[in-house]
């Protein structure tokens, strides 16, 4: 992600050949008093038919209570659709009017909409930009700015703003290990991974395993005279995991003050000590539970007891954002929030609403939308990164490709595009316009024998899109132990636009739930969605599970699984 000083310039693109990903901008110095506005165009998703693209907007003059950024297109670029603004076109002429809810544009504020378009040939940025008719981007004559000095230091302060650029990352010893014995497994078995605090227990060390301490001690040890990313997974709400059994913790629901106390407040303590000072150390806070309290609460069909009582408690709202406030004080703490998946929110009625419950945490229980850094997308899930061979926008048979069963009307077919779709959408509810994301690739890699070369067949809209797929699962619905699943990317900082880094925060290898019933003393309990003969619930249109048989429970070692991720890989292990 770029989050250098914007230079003046009437337009500059870049485009990423090795991805094949083309990124339009065109930024503005927000500090030069003479510029009645700014306006950044960025396009961030770009194939050969469509692109999206995000749009923010900073206005320099007298406040507003509504505003209109208007463009006009060189080529024949048409909006099918916006979010966050109201986006109409005539002709080549594009008009962009506020919403409701974000009419109102301070003196130096700035506001964030985004759209997908149709194209064919080029896609050129526009020229011009005006706000309520004034040209933006334009000073009274002067120079322009010079582009960005690629020597420049980095912004100063306790934090940078990408803590994995130029840094190595913690490998866990203890996971290594298991990979390494595993036939194959030293391919990745130097690959970072995330260290699960997924009890109080694990603070200290469980059955004479490492503990907070002994990992961060081994960190410093691993860092030498670099930069070094130690990742944390913070997952041990009360009421955990309220639509699954698999994954239940060792709280009840209302055991808000344990969860503070005595999870939360000694973590806390161990990351402030300044012996560990020189260390990024990033969390992943509270994993498949915000969303919940969206998607699978009264009156949905996917709404369970549990998680209803949890929205009506409050206490994952209020232990989220305990968690950021207390963590986020730790100058070198950097909190990522998790944010789903596509398959889990990219429909219209979940999008917007997760959103909204993640700024609700944010500023929850003395936490601001200061103490988070960024989100992350798909962690210990499977869903593609992106999808080559189909998009939304496309149409087959006489139906949209979100007419497809697999699609079944989601705004987003990948990872990718969700991700970078929903940071705009929290940059424009109040996020730091500078927040990143991340996505565990740890298990969404599809490779092997089964991955297409490309699309489907045209016969109809299901033979294109199934066809054609990466994930092969029954249903994005699906989630624990799926078949046929391999590792994805490789862990990698700033990949794509808006992407601080791909990381394996699932350490692959390690089960998602038993596939039948195992008494334990972690409280997790059996889930159907983990047996293989599983039918399946509305939760994933009723489809069979999709997971492999004979699993532990969550957490522990599954080598059959790990066999099944290596084989499958994609890009594939040599």
């Amino acid at each position: 992600m770029s989050r250098t000083r914007t230079a003046l310039l009437a337009a500059m693109a870049l485009v990423a050949g090795a991805t094949g990903t083309a990124v339009a901008v065109v930024p503005g110095d927000t500090g030069a008093a003479a510029v009645p506005c700014t306006v950044d165009y960025k396009v961030q998703n770009q194939w050969s038919t469509g692109f999206t693209a995000s749009v923010t907007v900073t206005n320099n003059g007298a406040a507003k209570s509504s505003w209109a950024v208007k463009w006009s297109y060189a080529g024949d670029q048409k909006v099918t659709s916006g979010w966050n603004a109201k986006v109409s076109q005539s002709g080549a002429n594009v008009t962009a009017a506020n919403e409701s809810y974000n009419g109102t544009l301070s003196t130096g504020g700035s506001t964030t909409f985004g759209f997908q378009g149709t194209y064919s040939g080029t896609n050129a940025v526009p020229a011009t930009f005006t706000l309520d008719g004034v040209t933006c981007n334009v000073d009274s004559g002067g120079p322009t700015d010079p582009p960005p000095d690629p020597t420049d230091p980095p912004p100063t302060g306790n934090r940078v703003d990408n803590p994995y650029s130029g840094a190595k990352v913690y490998v866990n010893p203890e996971w290594s290990a298991k990979a390494a014995a595993e036939p194959g497994g030293s391919r990745i078995a130097n690959q970072p991974t995330g260290v699960w605090l997924d009890r109080t227990a694990a603070i200290n060390g469980v059955n004479g395993g490492m503990g907070l301490r002994d990992h961060l001690d081994e960190a410093l040890r691993q860092k030498g005279s670099g930069e070094l990313v130690v990742q944390l997974v913070i997952y041990n709400l009360p009421g955990r995991d309220c639509a699954a059994l698999a994954s239940n913790g060792e709280l009840g629901p209302t055991e808000i003050d344990k969860y503070k106390t005595q999870y939360i407040d000694p973590i806390k303590a161990i990351l402030a000590d300044p012996k560990y000072a020189s260390l990024r150390i990033v969390t992943t806070v509270e994993i498949d539970s915000l969303p919940n309290l969206v998607t699978n609460v009264s009156p949905r069909p996917t709404a369970t007891p549990n998680c209803d009582v949890m929205k009506a408690n409050g206490n994952y709202v209020k232990g989220v954002g305990y968690a950021l406030n207390k963590l986020g004080d730790v100058p070198n703490v950097y909190n990522y929030v998790d944010a789903g998946h596509h398959g889990w929110l990219g429909w219209d009625d979940n999008f917007g609403a997760s959103a909204e419950m993640f700024k609700q945490a944010a500023t929850a229980e003395g936490a601001t939308v200061a103490d988070v850094h960024g989100f992350i997308a798909n962690t210990a899930n499977y869903s593609a990164l992106k999808e080559d061979h189909f998009s939304v926008d496309q149409t087959v048979a006489g139906k949209s490709v979100r007419e497809s069963k697999w699609v079944s009307w989601n705004r987003y077919v990948d990872e990718l595009s969700y991700a970078q779709a929903l940071r705009q959408k929290l940059v424009s509810l109040g996020f730091d316009s500078k927040i990143g994301m991340l996505i565990d690739t740890s298990r969404n890699g599809w490779g092997g024998t089964a991955r297409p070369t490309g699309p489907g067949a045209t016969t109809s809209v299901d033979t294109y899109v199934d066809g054609g797929r990466y994930d092969r699962r029954f249903n994005t619905g699906n989630w624990c132990n799926q078949k046929g699943a391999g590792l994805g990317e490789r862990p990698k900082a700033s990949p794509e636009p808006g992407i601080d880094a791909y990381v394996w925060m699932k350490p692959p290898g390690e089960s998602d739930g038993a596939s039948k019933a195992i008494d334990n003393d972690e409280g997790k309990g059996f889930d159907r969605m983990c047996d293989p003969t599983y039918t399946g619930n509305p939760r994933n249109d009723n489809n069979m599970s999709g997971a492999l048989p004979d699993a532990p429970i969550s957490g522990r070692w599954f080598s059959a699984q790990f066999q099944e991720l290596m084989r499958n890989a994609y890009p594939p292990l040599s």
